[in-house]
């Protein structure tokens, strides 16, 4: 199994008192959380990268409880979400894939649960570069007042032998939202569920 070797955490988190319309009652919390961890692939193919995953379910989980903390909320509290990943520049597209099954089960167990799934992006790119990470509902995929993003950036990182993971969550969705659509009262099965 491989391991998962840490350099270091960073964390975003923004208070979203209005977006030029009325304050609401309490502000939309929204953060971002990534690790920057050594890409035990870079550098060279190997066939099966598999057992990377089940080594970063901890990280998952861990990263996800730290950003909850953060947000100041319970998972209970957590109305959307995403993940994504940065790749350096020595490793390939593939590894990016490794996250996906560990992060969407890390999420859902920090916060008890949600049906949605987990929307991602994902990039090879330098130190430094930004990730815009989408964020929806976390119940409904199809929640018009939840399509959203936030943006992360590990401004030393990833260096070309590491990779950095993250999660992003919010306590509600856009401050204003006003364009119709399915409504979080409004969630079925089959909304954009898995």
């Amino acid at each position: 199994m491989a391991d998962v070797e840490i350099r270091k955490i960073v964390t975003t988190i923004e208070e979203v008192w209005h977006d030029g319309g009325p304050p609401p009652d309490e502000p939309v919390r929204k953060g971002a959380i990534g690790a920057a961890i050594r890409n035990p692939y870079a550098g060279e193919y190997v066939d099966d990268i598999t057992p990377m995953m089940e080594a970063l379910k901890p990280l998952a989980l861990d990263i996800t409880r730290r950003l909850i903390a953060a947000l100041g909320a319970t998972g209970q509290e957590i109305e959307s979400y995403g993940k994504g990943v940065i790749v350096g520049v020595n490793g390939e597209l593939e590894h990016a894939a490794l996250w996906h099954q560990p992060s969407g089960w890390g999420i859902r167990e920090a916060m008890g649960g949600a049906r949605s799934i987990v929307p991602s992006t994902v990039k090879v790119a330098a130190a430094g570069t930004a990730l815009d990470i989408p964020l929806h509902h976390v119940q409904a995929a199809y929640v018009r007042s939840h399509f959203d993003a936030i943006e992360f950036r590990v401004p030393d990182g990833p260096r070309p032998d590491e990779i950095v993971f993250v999660v992003a969550l919010a306590t509600g969705g856009r401050p204003h939202a006003r364009v119709g659509g399915l409504t979080a009262a409004e969630i079925k099965l089959w909304d954009g569920q898995r």
